[in-house]
């Protein structure tokens, strides 16, 4: 954390302010020829590649509980949610731009929390800030981050390019995010059982797969990828309906976390419709192709330890279904904002 002085002064001017976030941002890089402190930031791109932009707001109340998410946790959540996004097309995070929104009663302090996060994620992931906007506002906390990546043309991946018969596999463990929050809301980050930390901190700093996009993008070995910000049963349906494909989900093959599925059984919540339901993992889900196993192996040998667990399979009945105990159900819906 950075010495700032007086942490419970309250707010200044919004010149002073842009004045203050700028002092704290790192050297930009030199293909940041215009950034923070213009109207509009100007960026040299990468000669033959594709710009990747996405942008995602977190509203407090929405996507946040400032009871138990710091101000520097939400910054680093805003940073993380975005570089995923990135990462899910298979590019390399390069910039982004901030937006933030400040409720009445916020101080400097909080200012300076929220940027800690903002810039921790942002080295984490080498992200350059490029500029951004500052308001105040009447309501809740809103951050909003737009992110830029870059991608060769061969090497983009997309949602909608599976096949029946690609196999779809899931990055790491899922449902830990979500037993993590369900904890936070009873309990707090402090004194959360020793086994659950992991899952509370999974909540709280999510991880963007950023090397795991890069190498399915490299070595061409995914069909469709996306990262599951809204649980795993949305987004296969929302990799199977782009690709016009149905999917069949092994039930006993979901990687949950054994934390969560502990905690989850304990509360008489069924862990498998948890881990299908729960949003916040940031995993990666992806289609491969059965002529590209290979080069799946090549990407797990590179992973640096990731695991990777194959779930199911693209199908060409557009049905999407969830095998279990020997019984084919309809798959659970996913995590909906509407």
């Amino acid at each position: 954390m950075t010495t700032r002085g007086n942490e419970t002064a309250r707010l200044p001017g919004e010149r002073a302010l842009i004045h203050h976030i700028r002092q704290r941002l790192p050297a930009p890089p030199s293909a940041l020829l215009v950034g923070p402190g213009d109207d509009a930031a100007v960026f040299e791109p990468e000669r033959g590649a594709f710009q990747v932009i996405t942008t995602d707001a977190l509203v407090e109340g929405i996507h946040f509980d400032r009871r138990f998410s710091s101000p520097a946790d939400i910054g680093y959540r805003a940073i993380a949610v975005n570089v995923s996004d990135v990462a899910a097309m298979g590019a390399r995070p390069e910039y982004a731009l901030l937006s933030f929104v400040l409720p009445e009663g916020w101080t400097m302090g909080d200012l300076d929390g929220l940027l800690d996060g903002v810039l921790e994620a942002a080295s984490e992931y080498r992200v350059a800030i490029a500029g951004g906007n500052i308001s105040r506002s009447p309501g809740p906390l809103v951050v909003d981050v737009t992110a830029t990546g870059s991608v060769r043309p061969r090497k983009l991946l997309r949602r909608d390019g599976g096949k029946p018969g690609d196999a779809l596999y899931v990055t790491g463990t899922i449902a830990a995010a979500a037993a993590g929050l369900g904890w936070l809301r009873t309990g707090s980050p402090s004194d959360s059982p020793s086994d659950l930390g992991p899952c509370v901190r999974r909540y709280l700093r999510p991880q963007a797969r950023v090397r795991m996009g890069l190498l399915l993008g490299r070595n061409k070995a995914a069909s469709a990828c996306m990262d599951l910000s809204d649980g795993l049963a949305d987004a296969v349906r929302q990799i199977a309906e782009a690709s016009g494909t149905g999917a069949l989900i092994d039930a006993a093959a979901l990687p949950i976390e054994s934390a969560a599925s502990t905690w989850f059984t304990e509360q008489g919540v069924d862990p498998v419709e948890a881990a299908l339901a729960g949003g916040d993992d940031y995993e990666l889900l992806f289609a491969v192709p059965r002529r590209f196993r290979g080069r799946l192996r090549a990407v797990q040998s590179a992973a640096r330890g990731l695991p990777v667990t194959r779930i199911g399979e693209l199908m060409a009945d557009r049905a999407i279904c969830l095998t279990r105990d020997g019984a084919e159900v309809e798959l659970p819906k996913g995590y909906s904002h509407f």
